[in-house]
């Protein structure tokens, strides 16, 4: 897109009005309107470098269109000629003028991935991933990542666009977190962690999917599992960032993609023992908490987490002597199967199944004398086969959330999840806290940012 005007500057504020002067043009076709949107393009990427230094600054651009008279009035047509931007130019900072626009647009109305995706998008995202020179702009990069995310997670991906996905590229993803190992609180961690989670889920999906699982006589394969299979070895800080983010995280679908993933390296043989043992007594402490600290109408979730307990205690290196928390894993089933009943709430079928599950792990049913009557009172109420089976699979992989909604808590006065403090300072001290990078600046939305600056 050709510079077509040309700007004399002073100052930032100048920079500021006259996008505010360009954004506000009243277009009454269409050629005006691309005239319109040719102008902010190239006025933002030429100055970029000057006046848009920061992620801030990048957002606060974004939004000027966003709020702008020309987007509000011609939605639908500005969206589409910013994607085909997106699919077209090459340029890293015009790039990155774009790819924050489609972004936050996109997280307030879900229609701009949904025609992102209509337009072939994913092949090209995937295609700025990968590319080298972009790469060196992490701000741009974790962005294409961010987008990548977005756009995935709120609907099915085509099996000709998982089939670009290569290992290399999954790999390359599992590299970066290693790299930022000894800076736990990079915003880059956040985005890449994301990204693999949400296409471990798009495998799952079309797994249980004939027609999508294959396409040319071709079995889909699960990039993310096979590469930690191959080399799970080499990638260990990805596994201890996945238990601190469920231990943080408030967002459910955000919750289910990690369960969805940890179910598949708990049941998958090559990945039993994957994760250090410190680790996985961290997971267990998690997941009690969790589970407890659940309502009684969260049973969806509840019984995602009970699915991937059973396969953490059966199958990896907890199911060896010392049994962490065995009494406390035993009191958690009593609970589930007891406490519905005292306020006159039968347990649900689904509930009793999953905790027989749990119950019938060895080396909780044959211990001690009390506590092994414990297990076998919680073994009579499970029917059925204790191992799993592709149904177990396909149940997990079916759970969804709408994005942005928080899971409940049973304490009311409590915001999200949150561990307790003592709970923090333990996980923090072993491993480091990872944040979620989704604010544009200190937690707020790009809209706060912009109504403070305007004010």
């Amino acid at each position: 897109m050709e510079f077509e005007v040309s700007y004399s500057l002073d100052n930032e504020q100048q920079f500021w009005d006259e996008l505010d002067e360009i954004v506000s043009a009243h277009c009454q076709s269409h050629a005006l309107i691309d005239n319109a949107l040719r102008s902010y393009l190239s006025f933002t990427t030429n100055y970029k470098d000057e006046y848009l230094q920061s992620e801030y600054d990048i957002a606060r651009c974004s939004y000027k269109l966003l709020r702008s008279n020309l987007f509000q009035t011609h939605k639908e047509y500005v969206r589409r000629q910013i994607v085909y931007g997106l699919l077209q130019e090459d340029d890293a900072n015009m790039l990155h003028v774009i790819t924050s626009f489609l972004l936050f647009d996109g997280q307030q109305d879900e229609k701009t991935f949904e025609m992102m995706s209509q337009e072939g998008a994913f092949p090209r995202l995937l295609e700025l991933a990968k590319n080298a020179n972009l790469n060196e702009d992490t701000g741009l990069h974790r962005m294409l990542l961010e987008l990548l995310y977005e756009m995935s997670r709120i609907q099915r991906l085509r099996p000709d666009e998982l089939m670009l996905v290569d290992d290399h590229f999954i790999s390359y993803l599992f590299q970066i977190i290693e790299e930022l190992a000894n800076d736990v609180n990079d915003p880059y961690h956040g985005p890449v962690i994301k990204v693999l989670l949400v296409l471990n889920e798009q495998y799952m999906l079309s797994a249980h999917d004939p027609q999508a699982s294959d396409i040319h006589g071709v079995l889909l394969t699960n990039r993310v599992i096979k590469v930690l299979s191959l080399r799970g070895g080499c990638f260990k800080t990805f596994g201890e960032n996945l238990i601190l983010l469920l231990n943080r995280e408030s967002e459910t679908s955000l919750q289910l993609l990690i369960l969805k993933l940890l179910y598949l390296l708990f049941t998958t043989r090559t990945t039993y023992e994957y994760f250090y043992t410190n680790d996985l007594y961290v997971l267990v402490d998690v997941i009690i908490r969790n589970i407890l600290d659940l309502p009684e109408e969260s049973s969806a979730l509840r019984h995602t987490y009970l699915r991937v307990l059973h396969p953490l205690l059966a199958h990896t290196q907890l199911r060896d002597p010392p049994h962490y928390k065995r009494q406390e894993i035993l009191r958690l089933l009593s609970i589930l199967t007891t406490r519905r009943s005292a306020h006159f709430a039968p347990i649900d079928d689904t509930t009793a199944r999953l905790v027989g599950r749990v119950a019938s792990v060895s080396w909780l049913a044959n211990e001690t004398r009390d506590s092994g009557e414990v297990a076998r009172r919680l073994l009579r109420i499970h029917e059925g086969p204790a191992g799993e089976s592709s149904l177990s699979v396909a149940e997990v992989a079916s759970q969804q959330e709408k994005p942005g909604v928080l899971t409940p808590s049973r304490d009311p006065t409590a915001k999200g999840r949150a561990a307790s403090k003592e709970e923090e300072i333990i996980i923090a001290s072993e491993h480091g806290i990872v944040h979620s990078t989704e604010a544009v600046s200190a937690g707020k939305s790009p809209f706060e940012v912009e109504g403070e600056i305007s004010a």
